[in-house]
């Protein structure tokens, strides 16, 4: 990773070079080239090894924008792909790598969910071309292996693993994350908050995981808080952007996603709301079922409960769990009510006749639920959740 205020011009070309590629086509939305100087500045820095441009990728990585992305790829003769923008954006380019190295047919290529058996991801064992991130929000997708793309063809998304797409490099450039719009960092800042707080549950971790976990809750914290006081700070944006990177790091040296537990909120379910309706972020689809979540959970161990609630201050000696919890669930709704975030689902204008909708889009979501529980029991659960939520 390379952090700097012009991190394009001092570092984007060598990494290029370091890849061995001489033919790098930039990838990104249409708001990143039309509204920013950022593909402008690669291009220059870059020189003769720049070998074009696609701006169409759409919100929550479309299967359409993916493939009019590998064919522009292709036509350009490239051999590195630069992903420029937020979470959409690197997902989408992970897909495109794939599809690029991979013959099979992206429907068989994808996790498949067999009636009856669990859900499992297809090998994908070609070579890839190599990723150079450049994150325009603060996002845990800037160097994940995962990839669910959005087809509306389709029950569920069309998801992808492949460590292979990990980005070779990740700039962190002041003036990209800048570029953003303020109500999308603080959506975006959302997630990575929630999601550090969830890791702060995790029980039984190395001191090396344990370290990178705490200290990117730190930092999210203040930096997240601090985004009441402006958020057209490139301090606070590069810090959520670096915690989001410690928060995976914490998550591969731990060998597996901090799941949180019931301080986790709903993957699944968030998921789902920001796939379904087009108007829903994924900050406001994880602001709403958050303390929720905490409310209904039938079972809250002791001990992260008292981890969570220390974490944000609020734990005192001989607390129960569940008065530790609730009092997790009461600050967290206050915070979001703060930075100007939704608590409630009717906030997002979701009738609450399209609650079963929903619920039913999370039994095809292999990070929250590879085919571990009966579909009656995951639809159970998430109405369980929504009526709450809503």
């Amino acid at each position: 990773m390379f952090v700097s205020p012009r991190v394009i011009e001092q570092n984007l070309a060598a990494s290029v070079k370091r890849a061995g590629a001489t033919r790098a086509f930039v990838i990104c939305s249409p708001s990143i080239n039309q509204r920013t100087n950022t593909v402008q500045r690669i291009q220059s820095a870059l020189g003769d090894a720049f070998a074009g441009v696609y701006d169409g990728i759409a919100k929550d990585s479309t299967f359409a924008s993916v493939q009019a992305a590998k064919l522009a790829a292709e036509d350009a003769g490239a051999d590195l792909l630069i992903a420029v923008g937020g979470g959409s954006v690197l997902v989408a380019v992970r897909a495109v790598a794939i599809f690029m190295g991979e013959s099979g047919d992206p429907f068989d290529l994808m996790t498949q969910y067999p009636e009856g058996k669990p859900a499992y991801s297809p090998r994908l064992n070609a070579p890839k071309p190599p990723i150079i991130n450049i994150p325009a929000t603060p996002t845990s997708a800037m160097n994940r292996a995962g990839t669910g793309l959005k087809n509306p063809d389709i029950a569920g998304r069309m998801e992808y693993f492949d460590p292979k797409t990990r980005p070779q490099a990740i700039l962190l450039d002041d003036e990209v994350l800048l570029g953003a719009p303020m109500e999308v960092i603080r959506s975006t800042a959302t997630t990575v908050f929630s999601s550090t707080l969830a890791g702060m549950a995790q029980t039984g971790l190395n001191p090396l995981v344990e370290g990178n976990r705490d200290q990117a809750f730190k930092v999210t914290h203040r930096a997240y808080i601090g985004l009441m006081h402006g958020l057209d700070d490139p301090n606070r944006r590069r810090d959520l952007a670096l915690a989001a990177f410690l928060q995976n790091r914490a998550e591969d040296d731990g060998k597996g996603r901090f799941a949180g537990g019931v301080f986790a909120g709903d993957y699944a379910i968030s998921t789902a709301l920001h796939v379904i309706y087009p108007h829903i972020g994924q900050g406001e689809s994880t602001s709403v079922v958050h303390a929720p979540a905490i409310r209904v959970a039938d079972a809250i161990p002791e001990d992260q409960a008292r981890q969570v609630a220390s974490a944000l201050g609020l734990w005192s000696d001989g607390m129960e769990a569940k008065d530790a919890a609730q009092a997790v669930a009461d600050r967290l709704e206050a915070i979001y009510t703060e930075i100007g975030m939704p608590t409630r689902l009717r906030q997002l204008e979701v009738p609450k006749g399209d609650l079963h909708q929903v619920a039913a889009a999370t039994l095809r979501n292999f990070n929250a639920n590879a085919g571990v529980r009966s579909e009656a029991e995951q639809i159970a659960s998430a109405m369980r959740l929504l009526e709450a939520a809503w």
